[in-house]
């Protein structure tokens, strides 16, 4: 009777818990299908006739397409050209460390965790200069080296688990540097790399800070076009619900549908 009582007691607090998380976006979503009036009406209203009006205007007025195609572009080419640098990288501090590997890796941790508001000053400067205000590229970059040391640190976490007895018989074989990290390497470490690269592009995605001052109306991602909708004359709130629910369904839709892989690359190596 006790170990039911526990088990009952944990699924209820789990429940509770998952239900307490998904509130936001079940309120998100009643939001978007109300018009501004409903969506302001004090005590809000839980019984109401959906209407798709705000989904329409922001489709429509405010080029929600051009948006979300900035939004994929960006997040999928820097997590690509992040991927890149940050495979090769990790596969060497991982098989061929040298002493001062473990304080490079805390630098490049570190260094993730910097309030980006201290470095945003020097890096909108060299933007203006390069020209990259306002450019797909500009973003693509910035998101690439916000990622940069997360894909690092996670690939070096998922490559130390691979077996070394695979490698060194493969050296024993005559096999390059080359062949062990094209025919070895890679095929062992494709749920850690499918993992990394999921998370930093659902970071890239959401990412705001970087994208409300780097970027405007040409290179603007969702996440520009949601703030836009803070006006002096207040916010529109069925239009931002609306806007926001857009923005966050196609991640989500990702990340059900890549959750094998996620698991896959967070679990790897846990299981000799």
């Amino acid at each position: 009777m006790t170990n039911k009582l526990a088990l009952h007691t944990r699924t209820a607090a789990a429940w509770f818990f998952a239900l307490l998380l998904f509130f936001p976006i079940f309120w998100l979503g009643l939001m978007a299908f109300k018009t501004e009036a409903q969506a302001i009406a004090t005590p809000p209203l839980m019984f109401f006739t959906p209407t798709l009006h705000s989904f329409q205007e922001v489709m429509a007025r405010d080029h929600y397409a051009g948006y979300a195609f900035n939004s994929l572009i960006t997040s999928v080419l820097s997590t690509v050209f992040g991927l890149a640098i940050a495979i090769p990288a990790a596969y060497s501090m991982a098989f061929f460390p040298t002493g001062g590997t473990v304080g490079l890796l805390k630098f490049i941790l570190s260094s993730r965790y910097m309030p980006g508001v201290g470095a945003l000053m020097p890096i909108y400067v060299c933007f203006q200069y390069a020209g990259l205000l306002d450019t797909r590229v500009g973003l693509t970059i910035m998101f690439m080296l916000m990622n940069l040391p997360i894909m690092i640190w996670l690939l070096y976490t998922s490559l130390r688990e691979l077996p070394r007895d695979i490698l060194e018989a493969a050296r024993m074989d005559g096999a390059t540097v080359f062949h062990e990290f094209r025919y070895i390497v890679l095929p062992l470490s494709v749920g850690g790399i499918a993992s990394t690269a999921l998370v930093c592009m659902v970071w890239a995605w959401n990412e705001s800070f970087w994208s409300l001052n780097l970027g405007a109306s040409n290179a603007g991602t969702l996440a520009w076009l949601i703030a836009s909708y803070s006006s002096p004359e207040g916010l529109f709130w069925a239009k931002l619900s609306a806007a926001s629910l857009m923005a966050i369904a196609p991640i989500m839709a990702l990340g059900w549908f890549c959750q094998k892989q996620l698991v896959q690359g967070m679990t790897f190596g846990a299981v000799k």
